[in-house]
Parts: C-alpha cells; sequence; structure tokens
C-alpha cells in the first residue's frame, strides 16, 4: 500500500478504477491503516508464537522454547515477512488492489481497536511534536518533475522528453542567449539608395524585417513581406507606402526569460522583438521561431547550420568560429564550456585573457585547450579547441 505511486494512483482514480479508489480511501488516513495492518500482523504473529510453543514443550520439554523460537523466527521472517513483502514491493499494484478488498472491510469490523490504537499513538506523537494528520507535501519542484521527466523511460518517447525538458528549461535561459547578435541582424536602411533597398528586399530570407534609419540603434518599425506589393509598384520603391506598411518595433529587455517573452510575444500579438540592454542600446533580434525551436528543435532552417561554424579536425581537436555561440557549441559537441558571462566563442576568450592578445595566443578554460588562429581587430575571428586528454598531432 505505501509502495504505490501516488501519481498513478492519482490518475487511476480519475479514470474511475475501483481498486485505486479503494486505496486511495485507505491512504487518506495512513495512521489507520498502518494501525489496522499491524493490529492483524501482530495478533497472528503472537498467536503463531504461542501455539508453537505450546506444541514445542510437549514434544520436547522445556528444550521445545528454544526450538519452536528458532523455527518460528525463520519460519515467519521467510514466508511471512521478506518473501510476501518484497513480492509486494515489487509489484503493489497487483498486490495492494485486491488486498483493499479485504482492509476496508476489516477497518470498519476493527474500527472501535483501531480508533482507540490510533487515539493512543496519536498522543505520543503529539507529545513529540509530530502532527500525526500533517499532509505529505506531494507538489513536485522544477528540478524533480526534470527528473520525473527524465527517468520516465520507454513510457515516453524520446523526441516527446526532449521536448518536455527543454519547456522546463526555458526560464533558465533569457533572449540573448538565442538573440540574432546587431552585427548579423538583417534589414533595411532608410538613408539606402532606392536600388539597395530592393535588392535588400528581393534578397531576403526572412519574412519581416526590420528597418531602421542611418544606424541600426534608430529602428523605426518592421515590415512584413506580404506587404511587399503595396511598396512596390511599377515606378520601383514607394518609400512613403514603405514607411505606411511598417508596424511600430516591439522592444525588450536582454534579461527577459524565454519562458516570459513567449507568454508576451502570445499575449501581444508579436513575433518579431528588438532586444536592447540597460542602456537602450540594440543589442540584437529575436524572433517567435526562435523560442519555439529552443523547444521542438530546428524546423525553420537547416539541422547542420548550428555547426557550420565549427569545423573538426583528424587531431581531435575543432577549429571554431569566434563568432559561434558558446550554447550551440556545447550542444553540439556535448561540451560544458561557460554559458553565464559572455554569448560568443571570442567573447569567453577574451574575457579569460583580460586583454585584447598581439597575436595567435594560446589559453585554458577548464578542461578545453583553446589557440586563437585568426585576430581581427579586437575580435576573434577563429580558434582551435581540443580537450584536454585528446590526442593531438603535429599538424604536417
Amino acid at each position: 500500500m505505501m509502495s504505490l505511486n501516488r501519481y498513478r494512483l492519482k490518475h487511476l482514480q480519475k479514470n474511475n478504477h475501483h481498486g485505486a479508489k479503494r486505496a486511495g480511501k485507505l491512504l487518506e488516513r495512513p495512521d489507520r491503516l498502518i494501525g489496522l495492518i499491524l493490529i492483524g500482523n501482530n495478533l497472528v504473529n503472537i498467536l503463531a508464537s504461542a501455539i508453537a510453543t505450546v506444541i514445542a514443550i510437549r514434544l520436547w520439554g522445556d528444550a521445545g522454547i528454544l526450538i519452536a523460537t528458532v523455527a518460528l523466527t525463520l519460519v515467519v521472517l521467510i514466508f511471512a515477512e521478506i518473501t510476501p513483502k518484497t513480492i509486494a514491493a515489487l509489484h503493489p499494484e497487483q498486490v495492494a488492489f485486491p488486498a483493499s478488498l479485504v482492509l476496508l472491510p476489516l477497518l470498519k469490523l476493527m474500527y472501535p481497536l483501531v480508533w482507540l490504537v490510533s487515539r493512543i499513538t496519536n498522543g505520543l506523537l503529539h507529545m513529540m511534536g509530530v502532527d500525526p494528520q500533517g499532509t505529505v507535501n506531494e507538489n513536485l519542484s522544477q528540478e524533480e518533475l526534470r527528473t520525473l521527466v527524465a527517468e520516465g523511460g520507454a513510457l515516453i518517447p524520446a523526441r516527446r522528453k526532449h521536448m518536455m525538458l527543454n519547456l522546463l528549461a526555458l526560464e533558465e535561459v533569457t533572449v540573448n542567449d538565442i538573440m540574432v547578435p546587431r552585427n548579423e541582424v538583417y534589414g533595411i536602411d532608410l538613408d539606402d539608395t532606392d536600388d539597395e533597398i530592393l535588392r535588400c528586399i528581393q534578397t531576403s530570407s526572412h519574412t519581416r524585417l526590420p528597418v531602421w534609419r542611418d544606424d541600426i540603434n534608430d529602428i523605426v518599425g518592421v515590415l512584413h513581406l506580404r506587404n511587399i506589393s503595396k511598396v512596390i509598384d511599377r515606378q520601383g520603391l514607394d518609400r512613403a507606402a514603405l514607411e505606411r506598411e511598417m508596424s511600430p518595433p516591439y522592444f525588450i529587455p536582454e534579461s527577459t526569460p524565454l519562458n516570459t517573452q513567449l507568454m508576451n510575444f502570445q499575449k501581444n500579438k508579436h513575433r518579431l522583438a528588438v532586444v536592447v540592454d540597460e542602456y537602450g542600446e540594440v543589442m540584437g533580434l529575436v524572433a517567435l521561431e526562435d523560442i519555439l525551436e529552443e523547444i521542438v528543435g530546428e524546423f525553420t532552417s537547416n539541422l547542420s547550420d548550428a555547426t557550420d561554424n565549427i569545423f573538426p579536425q583528424r587531431d581531435g581537436s575543432h577549429i571554431i568560429a569566434g563568432t559561434a555561440n558558446i550554447r550551440e557549441i556545447n550542444k553540439a559537441l556535448h561540451w560544458e564550456l561557460p554559458k553565464n558571462g559572455p554569448k560568443t566563442l571570442s567573447g569567453l576568450i577574451l574575457e579569460t585573457l583580460e586583454s585584447f592578445p598581439d597575436g595567435n595566443a594560446g589559453l585554458a578554460i577548464g578542461p578545453y585547450r583553446m589557440e586563437i588562429l585568426e585576430l581581427e581587430g579586437n575580435v576573434v575571428r577563429s580558434a582551435r579547441v581540443r580537450v584536454a586528454g585528446t590526442k593531438t598531432s603535429s599538424p604536417s
């Protein structure tokens, strides 16, 4: 009875399972259930001991007391305690549900005795500062729920399990972890010529384009390409129509957790947001699809895109672009590079060095050995990374 899975028991009760309902009713007052079982258990054991002692004394005299004690102890332990309780612990539902057919009537039949024993034991528990009526907290924390899902085994398909774990991890990830950084943002600059704007629209692989004047920090709107026919006419680009068809930009703080931003997208009916820092500077863009991909995996782009910046080498090392996102590196290579600080490999290297190197410097971050291969200005363009202990051969 005590080994029953409480969550499965509740599920079966909701599905009108009679055995689960009986067991649930008994478990509402575990003190009375334990009292009933132990009264029966001790009554039978003491009775068996008394009968065995009388028989042994008649057969072997005073020596029969020792013989009866040893023999009955072995019999009770093996056949009445260890074996049946092990079977019941391994198969609780198969034992508990049929047993409830006997235990419920017995509880009603022996209620006065059970009530008396429970009153005495509850009084003793109160004296020791224990509340016998206190309910057990069956609420699961997020970490416990994550463990429950992860240990679900074959009952949950691997892909669904992965999706549920990703969903639970959303609040641990912020929008600046998954955003498109400002230097990679593709959009329209109103200070460009008509031909340059038309070329930008025609070559775009995105359905929504941010629009700014002169600098990305001055984003004035977002153009949905479904309205492109209203922006381009026979004479070419209609700038007035372009500004008319733009929707206002939607700004969000860079520290917003993904679960919060997902609800905000739904609430505000937006699909694209401009990420800004505490000073209002534009840090990048994040789309609804980016958050959904964190849950279900890549679906709007090629699965190999995440590893476009990672190039494995024959010696076991990897040449990685400095702009590669650390979270994507960890996902692709199953590494554990620190994610709390900079978001790119270049930022992580420069933060660790605490200076801008003059040449191809080397450094170690935990078990990861890094060598800067290409440095352009104050940005690491590429680096060779290997895990300590990985066999490395000298390049020929």
